[in-house]
């Protein structure tokens, strides 16, 4: 089997990912069974991106796509779940100060996927600046995680919403390792 990969910290790096992606699919799927379609109708759809990023990573790390390929595909699955959750469906939130700020780094965080995949030379990205995508998506969780832990009301759907919220952030760091790889 012809791997992407040689260096063991990328193995790790892919390997985190897909198994805690995998693994948060499967928790979101499960809820979708419990809570029914009515309630998590939008969480399903998410999962559907997000089990395809989850595809392009394997594919990614197996040499079955081209490096341009998988950061178009991957960045575009992304960026469409970051425009369905985060600004189009965005949550209410307790804190009207956390949920604008959250939409602003969403905002910003479309921007940065954009830029990226829209670049005809898409290596003379920094690291620092694929890393900054990450760090983004990173501080998104964290604000929504707080507010829905904190300042609301905690009941059954709770973990749920934040093992969905917590996906993202976990493939953008997969996606972004793997994006590093390649220069």
């Amino acid at each position: 089997m012809n791997l992407r990969f040689n260096n063991k910290l990328k193995l790790m790096d892919v390997g985190i990912t897909g198994v805690a992606g995998v693994l948060s699919v499967g928790v979101m799927l499960y809820g979708v069974a419990h809570f029914g379609l009515e309630i998590a109708w939008l969480e399903l759809f998410l999962n559907l991106f997000y089990i395809a990023c989850l595809v392009m990573i394997w594919m990614y790390f197996f040499n079955r796509f081209q490096p341009d390929q998988f950061n178009y595909w991957c960045s575009l699955c992304v960026g469409l779940t970051i425009l369905l959750r985060d600004i189009l469906f965005a949550p209410e939130l307790a804190s009207e100060l956390i949920r604008m700020l959250c939409l602003t780094l969403s905002v910003w965080l479309l921007m940065m996927l954009t830029y990226f995949y829209s670049r005809k030379d898409w290596k003379s990205y920094t690291k620092s600046n694929l890393w900054m995508i990450f760090v983004v998506d990173l501080v998104i969780a964290l604000l929504y995680h707080y507010d829905i832990y904190y300042l609301e009301p905690v009941d059954e759907y709770t973990d749920y919403l934040l093992t969905e919220i917590w996906i993202r952030p976990t493939i953008t760091y997969g996606l972004v390792a793997c994006f590093i790889s390649e220069d």
